[in-house]
């Protein structure tokens, strides 16, 4: 039986490696709602995010992941009960005299290694097995972006993710 083939969402001949901004929304399994609550979401009285015990976990290994990766900068994030939102800055690596910096795709390593230390140290994984990103093309593009990630709590119950 042949397996049905998945279509790429990348970006066709982009090195995924190249410095600059890319915005990644990583959402859990079946798009639960595992890591927050959002409360208190009109203009006046919120919205405030409260987080649940993994959603701590979630935002204690962002915090983390900018240390494990010296040469990319979490710029912004926003935690949602069942994804979340990075705009994240990859910045030129610089290798050993004569020797090539790896090319291999750092958003998908960075991702990738973001959900197994987040694994580990819940017990399970909680993502969904994909990621979608986003190439910043530009300074409107990366305020937009920014605006977007800011924003996103307020408009949860708008949201394409939302769920009751």
């Amino acid at each position: 039986m042949k397996l049905p083939e998945r279509k790429t969402i990348r970006l066709k001949d982009y090195d995924y490696s190249t410095p600059g901004w890319y915005f990644i929304t990583i959402c859990t399994k079946n798009k639960e709602k595992l890591l927050c609550d959002i409360v208190g979401t009109d203009i006046l009285g919120g919205p405030k995010i409260i987080f649940t015990e993994w959603g701590m976990v979630v935002n204690e290994q962002l915090k983390y992941m900018s240390d494990f990766y010296s040469h990319i900068k979490i710029d912004k994030y926003v935690i949602m009960p069942n994804h979340i939102h990075l705009l994240i800055c990859i910045m030129e690596r610089k290798g050993p005299p004569g020797r090539s910096v790896p090319t291999n795709s750092v958003v998908s390593d960075f991702v990738g290694t973001f959900k197994r230390f987040t694994g580990r140290q819940i017990g399970v994984n909680i993502w969904q097995s994909r990621s979608n990103d986003h190439i910043i093309r530009g300074e409107e593009d990366y305020l937009k972006t920014a605006e977007y990630i800011e924003n996103n709590p307020y408009k949860w119950k708008d949201d394409c993710f939302y769920r009751e």
